[in-house]
Order: structure tokens, then C-alpha cells, then sequence
């Protein structure tokens, strides 16, 4: 079972839209995939079709007050993909987190039971108490990266956060890529961005770029994965590639 983290503490980076169309993706491809919303606003929940209002059981539930993850997660719409889903309860949980034993693994050892070939986790737009718990429980990690201005701004203070799991809680955290988001080939500041991104971090960026397309923008208002909502949209075919490209990214490592 294959664990990675989605993250970047900067706000509206595609971070969300990489989660639900990576899930939906891997499932098109037969894999059986485990979506984790960890940020307490669910936009995973709600753009992979899941009512927030009906939930029985979420996120909070299963790291907070340690209830089996076979109780807090429910499948999803889409081919494959189950969700352990996020309500508004989990802003709570940073601060009961704080003074609870073992806080930084409770996901790790919640997820222990799960039975799936890939889990993917989103993490909330913050460097706090659920991303660590994120990426100690990941085996790697995919950090979006938009292609506008202030693009690297907080990089590395999230690169060294990573380093810091590595030397004392999650020594086997890999980073599997950067992804480019946003992409607008039509404007001089997308191709600076990404070629910046591209010197700076050579092998470690996708070759694969998500473009800026409003289909992306829509899907998650009707709760549907882009695969989905339109099947021809540039969009669509960009994380199709990407999901096939991370895929293999994934198999290079264990081979």
C-alpha cells in the first residue's frame, strides 16, 4: 500500500484539484484508492460528490477519538475510491491534538488497518499539527506549485518542515515531484514560473503541467472529479498524464 501526502502550506495552489483528479484517476486505472481529507474546510469531501451534512463519521472522529477507520470511511461516486471524509470539526483538532499522547502519528496509526493500493492524503494550507500528522504518515509527497507570481514563496520553509520529519519522526518520506498548476502558455509570467521551477529543481518537477482551465474550476461546484465532469477537457487530459507519470514515478522507486 502506497501512502503520499498532497501538500503546500500556501493557500489555492491546486492542492484540492490534484487530490480528487489524482483519486479518480488511479481508480479509472483499476487501482483501489483511499482519499483522506485533512483540512478542516473539506473541499475534498464536497468535490469528490460527498454531502458534509449527512456524515455519521469523518477525519476527526478517527484521529481524535480513535474510532476504526472501517466506521469513518464511505465510498465515494467514482470508480474505486473510498473517502475518509472532512467536517468542520477538525478545526478543533489542532488544538486538542496538542496535549494528546502520541500526536504526531494518530493518521499513521489509524491507517494502519486500511487494505488499499494507494492512499491519498490532503493535507490543510498550513505547516500545523495535521500535515505533520500527514507526512508521518506518508511514504512520499507531491507538493503542487502554481505557476504565478510569489510561486516559491514558503518553499522552503516547507522543505525544511519535510526535513525535519525525515531526521526524527518519518525517515522514509520521499518527495515523488512538484507539480506545476495553472499553467497559462499564453502568458510570459506561467513560462518564467515553471522554467525557474525546472532550474531550480531539475528531475524533481513533473513533466506533465496542469493548465489553467475553467472545466477544472467547475467540476469540484458539482462534486465531480474532472475525469468525470468533462472527459475531453484539456484538463482532463493533463491529469490523466499526470496520474500515469506519477504511476510510474511510483513503480521506479520499489523497483
Amino acid at each position: 500500500m502506497k501512502l503520499t501526502a498532497i501538500a503546500n502550506q500556501k493557500g489555492g495552489v491546486g492542492k484540492t484539484s490534484t487530490c480528487v483528479n489524482l483519486c479518480a484517476g488511479l481508480g479509472m486505472l483499476g487501482k483501489r484508492v483511499l482519499m483522506v481529507d485533512m483540512d478542516p474546510q473539506g473541499n475534498s469531501t464536497s468535490g469528490i460528490g460527498i454531502e458534509r451534512g449527512t456524515l455519521e463519521a469523518s477525519i476527526y472522529e478517527l484521529i481524535v477519538d480513535g474510532l476504526p477507520l472501517e466506521e469513518c470511511l464511505i465510498p465515494s461516486p467514482w470508480k474505486n475510491v473510498s473517502v475518509v471524509p472532512a467536517t468542520i470539526d477538525l478545526a478543533g483538532a489542532e488544538i486538542e491534538l496538542v496535549s494528546a499522547m502520541s500526536r504526531e502519528t494518530r493518521l499513521k496509526k489509524a491507517l494502519e488497518t486500511a487494505k488499499f493500493d494507494h492512499v491519498i492524503i490532503d493535507c490543510p494550507p498550513s505547516l500545523g499539527l495535521l500535515t505533520l500528522n500527514s507526512l508521518v504518515a506518508a511514504d512520499s509527497l507531491i507538493i503542487p506549485i502554481q505557476c504565478e507570481y510569489y510561486a516559491l514563496e514558503g518553499l522552503s520553509q516547507l522543505m525544511n518542515t519535510i526535513d525535519l520529519v525525515r531526521s526524527h519522526l518519518n525517515a522514509a518520506l520521499k518527495l515523488d515531484g512538484l507539480l506545476l498548476t495553472m499553467y497559462d502558455a499564453r502568458t510570459r509570467l506561467s513560462k518564467d514560473v515553471a522554467a525557474e521551477v525546472r532550474l531550480r529543481f531539475a528531475e524533481k518537477v513533473f513533466k506533465t503541467q496542469i493548465p489553467r482551465n475553467v472545466r477544472i474550476s467547475e467540476a469540484p461546484s458539482h462534486g465531480m472529479p474532472i475525469q468525470y465532469y468533462d472527459a475531453s477537457s484539456p484538463g482532463t487530459t493533463a491529469y490523466n498524464k499526470f496520474t500515469k507519470e506519477v504511476l510510474k514515478r511510483w513503480q521506479s522507486k520499489e523497483g
